[in-house]
């Protein structure tokens, strides 16, 4: 398979951590078979559910098992479709209930930059976006300091130096993190345990195949092969055909599985025909290739045959997608250019895609040859995602046409801005959240279309233009850090006078006044912006440009925001007061235009001007309501309830400023989210709820001691936030008394954002609802009821006089047909379905 250019870069020397303190043995927990405390931590998400059953891998999993009781830092390597993943998902699967704090999963395959991979890891921590600017490697370990969780970083080999540096902080600044990891190459690391994942074994074809359960690889095919052949089983007459083939594809999984499928249309021994021959070719185009991947390539080959002129087509220019798409994406990228539609051939010599039904057509085929997997969203649109392996291949065949990729690249990033300058112009509407749906869905190719602007001469212009436009998915929809590390990219390489540029000025300006970072620097690039719009001379050969006057009236925006982060409401009422008595500006974008108002109002609530602030607060109530819109009125709503707080007015208060959390969430507006809570904790003091406001202040405390919290306070003053804090804490533990005091706090100190949130609306997270389980046969139900009374396997094998294997892989399967992916859900199953009280 082609790999990514840097895969093969492993560090060349290993790299020390500095020591850890070490783990004891008799702490509860230092041991994967100890039982753990109970802890308050967060549940962590499920990991992945295998839909798909799991072939034979006792071994690596026992020796897996082994290795994580002995190291904080084990690695799975091997080829790509050995399967590394999904043993790494079965390990930590059975290694869950040795972490109080659960088990996460940092996918990698989809990131390039190294600079994204301690999101990727916060995302999966439950950090509030942003990390801080300064030292975010340290939130992290901060964030994870006092937790025993399993960390699982998957598909490392191409952010190798990236991937370590985390581990080694983690291992450095942690007792109970360990860390799990997927890698062609290793981390490098003196504490790094290797756990070598080879391929399937495979039997002589000539051998004894009396047994076929007793081969994993023949295992793997006869499952695989049922799916797509109904009644498809091993049988003598088809044994050692089905022991060739998998034979000759090395036993990797990925090979087996490709080979499988298309027992749609071949036999078994056709396949072997057909493979045969694709390995002689393979042979032929060099030494150079590894003889695994020449064997995995050989599987991607053929199944790429199989295809439509037009569904190769498709591949190979969906294969500039990362991650998942959507059906309008995959048409824009596959279609042909309109210049090309007259020549029966598209710009890379297939053959015309000339509509966007051709595109669907070969969307369907490459679904059903399973090139294409199918996803449904949890919005209810479908979207769609080439494997890994798969992806690189199609790289490779576009980059035989000159020009090709980079065709497809730019037709991805054009439509990109034309998607997101279609959200930013109904930003200020009824669609809001389903706009934020859809860019935190595209995020990686979000991340795609930068990068291939940023990297390209001749593209910078547009790379800085989308960073730009993508202004809101920043600033509204929680991701203001990333946003940052773009525009910065971005202006470095554009630094020539243009809208763009002003439009990125203040953009950046107005994340940084969002995560606290620099408000210096945020005045300067406002002020920047601002005077750089005013003189840009109009471009008629760019009507698509924003108007100069509009990017200064943006820019008039975020220079009052650095006004009153600075603790200066006059200074900012007269700001504001001067924007608001000019004329609207061409282009200026609504949204802003209504926040200057809500700006305008909290600056007046500190200098007891409350009348307005409410009179204000509600014409921008009023205004959002016509237009359907959610952002903005959380923002006002946040206003009026800072205007009732000074009023006293409290259950006014609570009621605006729940809403606003309310409606901030649905979007993950963590910025809002943060001002929200703040205000939260000084109503729900004031209205007597003692208890519920220490809990809400150390989870909010928590979040600031590791420089994790978002946005500035609300009154626009650190010092005057920190004065309040200390006067908040104090009375609280006046009132309350040391001890409950200090219980509460810790316990809002356990809870991730999203729990706090829930806390502070007073309501109880919604709990998942089971799909109807598949059947079980009765020996299964039997197993079932003794993992129920809680035997381990060995009991169960004695108990109904059984091997102990036959006793796995009846639990094996019981996990597979329900869905589940531990033990404890077995047991709560058969509670719930009333078997026990059956059997008793």
């Amino acid at each position: 398979m082609p790999t990514a250019p840097d895969e093969t870069r492993a560090p060349s020397t290993p790299r020390t951590p500095p020591p850890a303190p070490p783990v004891l043995a008799s702490a509860p927990g230092a041991a994967l078979g100890a039982t753990p405390a109970p802890t308050s931590h967060p549940t962590p998400a499920p990991l992945p559910v295998e839909t798909t059953s799991f072939v034979d891998r006792h071994h690596e999993l026992a020796e897996g098992r082994r290795l994580l009781t002995r190291s904080r830092l084990v690695t799975l390597t091997g080829p790509g479709g050995v399967g590394k993943t999904r043993l790494a998902w079965r390990l930590a699967a059975r290694a869950e209930r040795a972490f109080p704090d659960g088990v996460r999963l940092v996918h990698l395959s989809d990131l390039h930059d190294p600079a994204l991979v301690l999101t990727a890891a916060a995302e999966a921590l439950g950090l509030p976006d942003p990390l801080p600017a300064c030292a975010p490697l340290d939130a992290i370990v901060r964030h994870v300091r006092d937790r025993r969780l399993l960390l699982v970083l998957d598909n490392c080999e191409h952010l190798l130096s990236a991937c370590a540096d985390l581990v080694a902080a983690l291992l450095r600044g942690t007792t109970g993190v360990r860390i799990l990891a997927t890698s062609r190459h290793r981390l490098a690391l003196t504490e790094e345990h290797l756990l070598e994942v080879r391929p399937l074994p495979v039997p002589d074809p000539d051998g004894d195949l009396s047994d076929p359960t007793a081969h994993p690889a023949l295992a793997l095919f006869a499952d695989r092969a049922a799916a797509v052949v109904p009644g498809f089983t091993l049988s003598p007459a088809n044994r050692a055909s089905v022991a060739r083939l998998c034979h000759r594809l090395d036993g990797l999984p990925l090979a087996i599985e490709l080979a499988a499928v298309r027992l749609r249309v071949l036999g078994v021994d056709q396949l072997l025909e057909r493979l045969d021959d694709r390995y002689r070719l393979l042979a032929a185009a060099g030494p150079g290739v590894q003889p695994r991947h020449r064997t995995l390539r050989a599987a991607v080959d053929w199944s790429h045959d199989l295809c439509t002129p037009e569904e190769r087509s498709v591949w190979a220019r969906a294969s500039v997608l990362t991650g998942s798409f959507d059906l309008e994406t995959a048409e824009s990228v596959c279609a042909d250019a309109e210049t090309d539609t007259g020549t029966g051939a598209g710009s890379d010599g297939v053959p015309a895609l000339r509509t966007p039904y051709d595109v669907l057509e070969a969307v369907a085929g490459l679904v059903d040859k399973s090139v294409l997997t199918r996803e449904e969203h949890w919005s209810g649109t479908v979207r769609y995602r080439l494997l890994d392996g798969l992806r690189h291949y199609g790289l490779d065949l576009l980059r035989r046409t000159q020009g090709a990729e980079a065709d497809a690249r730019r037709r991805h990033r054009d439509w990109t801005q034309r998607r997101v300058a279609a959200y930013e112009r109904a930003w200020f509407g009824p669609g809001q959240r389903e706009i934020a749906a859809r860019l935190r869905a595209d995020q990686d190719n979000l991340r795609t279309a930068l990068e291939f602007s940023l990297t390209t001469p001749g593209e910078a212009l547009a790379g800085l233009r989308l960073a730009g436009s993508l202004w809101f998915h920043w600033y509204a929809c929680g991701a203001p850090c990333e946003g940052l590390h773009w525009l910065e990219r971005a202006l470095d390489a554009n630094p020539e006078p243009t809208p763009e540029r002003a439009r990125a000025l203040w953009v950046a300006a107005l994340l940084l006044t969002a995560v606290g970072e620099d408000p210096s620097r945020a005045r300067q690039l406002a002020g920047e912006s601002r005077e750089l719009a005013l003189g840009l001379t109009p471009d008629l050969r760019r009507p698509a440009a924003q108007p100069a006057p509009a990017e200064a009236a943006h820019a008039e925006y975020v220079l009052g925001l650095t006004l009153l982060s600075g603790d200066d409401p006059t200074g900012a009422v007269a700001h504001y007061d001067s924007v608001l008595a000019d004329a609207p500006a061409t282009g200026h974008l609504p949204a802003l235009a209504a926040l200057d108002q809500v700006q305008l109002a909290h600056a007046l609530v500190p200098l007891g001007q409350t009348d307005r602030a409410v009179v204000l607060c509600e014409q921008t109530l009023r205004r959002c309501e016509r237009h359907g819109e959610d952002w903005v009125r959380s923002s006002a709503l946040r206003a009026l309830a800072h205007a009732y707080t000074a009023r006293k007015q409290w259950h006014r208060a609570e009621s605006h400023a729940r809403e606003a959390l309310r409606r901030g969430l649905a979007l993950h507006d963590v910025v809002g989210v943060a001002l929200s809570l703040d205000l939260l904790i000084d109503i729900t003091t004031a209205l007597g709820a003692r208890e519920r406001a220490a809990v809400l202040l150390g989870g909010t405390d928590r979040l600031r001691a590791a420089n994790l919290w978002p946005g500035r306070p609300s009154s626009g003053s650190r010092d005057g936030e920190r004065a309040a804090r200390r006067d908040s804490e104090a009375h609280l533990r006046r009132s309350l008394g040391r001890g409950p005091f200090e219980r509460a706090y810790r316990r809002g100190g356990t809870l991730g954002l999203d729990e706090l949130v829930s806390y502070a609306l007073q309501q109880e997270p919604p709990q998942a609802v089971p799909e109807a389980p598949v059947p079980l046969t009765a020996r299964e139900t039997e197993v079932a009821l003794l993992v129920a009374e809680g035997l381990a396997n060995q009991q169960i094998a004695d108990r109904l006089v059984i091997a102990r294997r036959t006793a796995e892989g009846h639990v094996e399967r019981i996990l597979g047909k329900l869905g589940f992916h531990n033990r404890s859900q077995i047991a709560a199953w058969a509670t719930t379905q009333g078997f026990a009280a059956e059997r008793s």
